[in-house]
């Protein structure tokens, strides 16, 4: 399969090709995200180096493993003398290097970094020495680490204050594909599904390339969940106590930070994460959230008019909500199961709050539907005892957006008793202090339109379409 999106990192790895000195690229994201396909296929056929660390495997099997790929790339030494310790290791690679011929970049890639570094095996100092002391002494070298291990990735590599510490040149997260992305990921799989089919894909377990690819031809998005979340082996199944033993140290408490903010649609401050879990507030906590945030699975939410210190802690991982909401404690009778879900109320609440985070998830296209390129503005949420704003867009032309978030299968109607809340909601966002100089638009988010009866004519001022968050 071709690579499908990732300009981004695309134009970053670019950058660092023709850049005239040495560069360190560290890439992480959560697991299944795609990262090793990324580099592999990125610099396929430019890559002189690779190898990946042994899972479990202690320091002499990595140091043996470590010796052996040097020996396939053709230093022989390191098959006849292997290296005993890191620093070793390090200099066999540095001989490596030096056979080799050519003056473009020379791209070396070690994959699941982390694993190599067992308990008082020196590994990070020996590689901290081998990229001050010989890598950056060359012009020619393009390093690209990369790991799953978030905790370690994090504290060990990008907030290194050793010998690492502003070393790393380039730092990418990959992030899951987005609507876009997922729609071209599926169409090259010969996948051909309708948008309002792939939203909800997309609402059940994201964008994430490994869960996409197990989508197969001729199966509709139902029995795709079915198969891989309900039937007996589903490869979804064991995937929650996987994701973050793989990710994080001391995993027990990002498992207890999640499950306490699984069921909370606005989010909770930190304080009432330390009430409603086992955790107090401290270090460890900063740790956890940090760390959860960097990989993409809770997100610091500002809400409007409030400071850093009124910041709500969302969880966003589609896969992770919806394992909460229906995998974890799921009575399966009887197959199909998810399709005889989708009529009951815990389906329509569920989706309703689904397509919420997948808009948030794809503001910039919600920007551009709307025309707000060029106008700076921000994006957050708003409630008060009464009333609440599912997305709100406070603008520098003195114009506040208040949008409600609707998903429905078909063209959504305001009734009577919508246009009332939707009055009040105006109503109360346009007398708050900062609001009273700003004129509120009432902006509707829908997966196919909204009826225009008289309710929307007195009502709405722009809508945005299912259609929009498709676009690049």
């Amino acid at each position: 399969m071709d690579l499908i999106g990732r300009h981004a990192e695309r134009a970053t790895f670019n950058h660092c090709l023709k850049s005239s000195e040495s560069k360190l690229i560290a890439l992480y994201g959560r697991r299944r995200v795609g990262k090793t396909f990324l580099v592999r296929k990125y610099f396929e056929g430019k890559l002189r180096f690779e190898i990946s660390g042994l899972h479990n495997g202690d320091i002499q099997e990595q140091l043996t493993h470590f010796s052996n790929i040097i020996a396939d790339y053709g230093l022989y030494e390191a098959s006849i003398k292997p290296a005993t310790t890191w620093m070793e290791a390090f200099g066999l690679l540095g001989k490596l290097i030096d056979s080799m011929k050519g003056k473009k970049k020379k791209v070396l890639f070690i994959d699941e970094l982390p694993w190599f570094d067992t308990q008082r095996s020196k590994f990070l100092m020996a590689f901290e020495n081998f990229w001050n002391d010989y890598c950056t002494k060359r012009t020619d070298i393009l390093m690209i680490i990369c790991g799953s291990a978030a905790s370690w990735m994090i504290k060990k590599i990008l907030k290194n204050k050793g010998g690492l510490h502003n070393r790393v040149s380039e730092r990418i997260r990959l992030t899951p594909f987005n609507l876009h992305e997922t729609q071209l990921f599926l169409k090259a799989k010969g996948i051909d599904w309708g948008r309002y089919d792939i939203t909800q894909l997309y609402m059940t377990t994201g964008g994430v390339p490994f869960y996409l690819d197990a989508v197969r031809k001729g199966e509709s998005v139902y029995q795709y969940v079915d198969r891989i979340c309900f039937e007996k082996g589903g490869i979804l199944q064991a995937e929650y106590e996987e994701l973050f033993q793989s990710l994080f140290d001391g995993s027990n408490n990002h498992y207890d930070v999640v499950e306490t903010l699984a069921d909370k649609k606005k989010g909770l401050t930190r304080n009432e994460i330390v009430d409603q879990s086992n955790l107090s507030s401290g270090g460890t906590l900063t740790k956890v959230l940090d760390e959860l945030i960097e990989s993409g699975f809770v997100q610091q939410v500002i809400p409007y008019q409030k400071n850093k210190t009124k910041a709500l802690y969302k969880l966003v991982d589609c896969f992770v909500i919806f394992y909460h909401k229906f995998i974890k404690d799921a009575k399966v009778t009887s197959m199909p199961h998810w399709l005889h879900m989708i009529d009951k109320q815990s389906w329509i609440s569920w989706s309703g709050l689904a397509f919420e985070r997948l808009c948030h998830y794809h503001k910039d296209q919600i920007r551009r539907s709307l025309r707000l390129e060029a106008i700076q503005s921000e994006i957050s949420s708003w409630s008060n005892d009464e009333a609440q704003v599912d997305m709100l867009i406070d603008r520098a032309d003195r114009i506040v957006n208040l949008c409600e978030i609707k998903f429905y299968n078909g063209e959504y109607a305001i009734d009577k008793t919508y246009a009332a809340q939707l009055r009040k909601k105006k109503s109360q966002l346009g007398s708050l202090k900062s609001s009273k100089r700003k004129s509120v638009f009432i902006s509707m988010i829908t997966a196919f339109g909204v009826k225009d009866n008289e309710h929307y004519k007195e009502l709405v001022q722009s809508q945005v379409t299912m259609s929009a968050l498709f676009k690049s």
